[in-house]
């Protein structure tokens, strides 16, 4: 039986219309998934020599098995958004006589086979071998890795389970995010560190091998765990199912005052609500604001006067993370209804500016919510202020104007990670002139004037985008109304 899923998979991806495209996107990406293992190898022979010159602790094993829990904390971030379980081809057997059990453990044990799998044996492997082998025997260092692996393997039974329990919950995604920030917070300000409540476990690994029996057990059950709950609900009417989410209260009344630009602006945010792909970009977009603290705390890129030229792309990114993001799939989010669109009076034009609306109204609640960056310095509150300003004037324009450029058919119901449907040349193109604009911008006038000058420049310059909006944003309409016919057969296109 298992010979036969293999067999059908490949036949299906054999025959796929998209089967080049698709096989060239999988090179590239083994080649980018080696060469991230690679490093990952790399950074694992070297973790005793970084812990040593860094730290210095009396010993290098107890330090590292203080912090392994948050390496396990980010681990289940990371498998949150990356780790997918093939489901949808569950519909394709369950109404023919093939066990049930058979199939669910089928999928279970294929979403095993992935780099994700052997990437803590890739990072603590070489100092198990290194270093506590050496200290405290080969015994011992075998136990201590067994450890390691056998609760990385549980979380990825566990994150299964619990992303089809809880249908990728906004409200879930919260707070989990905000119970790891606290864990986090808290050992840092040194009120509860967890490190320290978690270390006795793993170095009791290096004494004993009861660790690893107990953790055997505990991987076992999530495993049951996770296939009895896949198995109680494989059947077609819930497969089915349409995903039902909470949109009574996602009507913005403020979107009313803009005429039918301002209901499809609506209607934008309930697709993006109610569909996983479009959820979980959002979900990436929230956690992307936190990435000025990589920045912003660091000493490297502070300057005793002026502004440190790195915060103008922090700037761009963490007010402009949405339309970065989604809107470079501008077109493509709407590919299974596109066709209801061009026989609409003025819909296309609709949904063109809608989109811009929606677009505007989230990197004005991204700017908002950036508004407590003003903690590391008021340099930081003005370059949010222009950059965003930028975004809204130059940025926005320029992304919706390149996504216009050959547009690919897209599954909303898939995962975002890896999934690279609807992603053309022209999405790995942009990102150079987005990037590289504010730059030719901002230092010129940096040099030759001040920081701040420069800074003006880009916040009067997308002032003045605001401004020509009418005008700007009819570039893309009469794009979109010139190639509807065209972007209408490509998605039409099997995926």
């Amino acid at each position: 039986m298992i010979k036969t899923f293999i067999q059908l998979e490949l036949l299906k991806r054999l025959r796929s219309t998209s089967f080049a495209r698709s096989l060239a996107i999988g090179i590239f990406l083994a080649f980018l998934g080696l060469l991230v293992l690679a490093y990952l190898l790399l950074m694992g022979l070297a973790l005793n020599y970084l812990i040593s010159e860094f730290f210095s602790p009396a010993d290098n094993t107890v330090f590292l098995n203080s912090y392994l829990v948050f390496f396990f904390l980010f681990e289940i971030i990371y498998r949150y958004f990356i780790q997918q379980l093939p489901v949808f081809s569950l519909e394709h057997f369950l109404h023919l006589p093939v066990a049930k059990s058979g199939i669910i453990h089928y999928l279970l044990v294929s979403s095993f086979i992935s780099p994700l799998t052997i990437l803590p044996l890739l990072l603590f492997g070489p100092f198990a071998i290194m270093e506590i082998a050496e200290v405290y025997g080969s015994v011992s260092a075998g136990v201590w890795l067994g450890s390691v692996l056998l609760t990385s393997w549980t979380i990825h039974w566990v994150m299964l389970w619990f992303k089809q329990r809880f249908e990728d919950s906004f409200v879930v995604i919260l707070v989990i995010f905000c119970l790891l920030l606290l864990g986090s917070g808290s050992t840092y300000l040194g009120w509860l560190d967890i490190g320290a409540f978690f270390e006795p476990i793993f170095t009791f690994a290096l004494e004993s091998a009861v660790p690893v029996v107990l953790l055997s057990m505990v991987m076992v059950l999530s495993y049951f765990l996770c296939f009895a709950f896949y198995r109680q609900n494989a059947y077609l009417e819930k497969l089915s199912e349409e995903d039902q989410f909470a949109l009574n209260s996602t009507n913005f009344g403020i979107l009313s005052k803009f005429g039918l630009a301002g209901e499809m602006a609506s209607l934008e945010w309930k697709l993006i609500l109610r569909h996983k792909k479009s959820r979980t970009y959002l979900t990436i977009c929230l956690f992307f604001l936190l990435y000025g603290l990589i920045f912003y705390t660091n000493p490297m890129y502070q300057t005793v006067d002026g502004i440190a030229n790195i915060y103008i792309f922090v700037g761009i990114f963490v007010t402009g993370i949405f339309i970065l993001q989604y809107g470079q799939l501008f077109l493509s989010w709407n590919s299974s209804m596109f066709d209801f669109f061009i026989f609409q009076r003025k819909g296309l034009e609709a949904l063109v500016k809608g989109k811009y609306l929606l677009f505007m109204g989230i990197s004005l609640a991204c700017f908002l919510l950036s508004l407590p960056y003003v903690f590391f310095g008021w340099e930081v509150l003005w370059v949010h202020l222009a950059t965003f300003l930028f975004n809204l004037g130059i940025t926005i324009h320029l992304v919706i104007y390149f996504a216009l450029w050959k547009p690919k058919p897209m599954d909303l119901n898939k995962g975002a990670i890896f999934n690279y449907e609807g992603v053309g040349i022209a999405q790995f193109l942009m990102i150079i002139p987005i990037l590289g604009i504010p730059y030719l911008i901002y230092l010129p006038i940096s040099i030759l004037v001040s920081d701040y000058a420069g800074l003006l420049a880009l916040a009067l310059l997308g002032l003045g985008g605001l401004i020509a909006f009418p005008k700007l944003s009819d570039i893309s309409v009469k794009k979109v109304l010139r190639n509807r016919y065209e972007i209408s057969s490509s998605f039409r296109q099997e995926l």
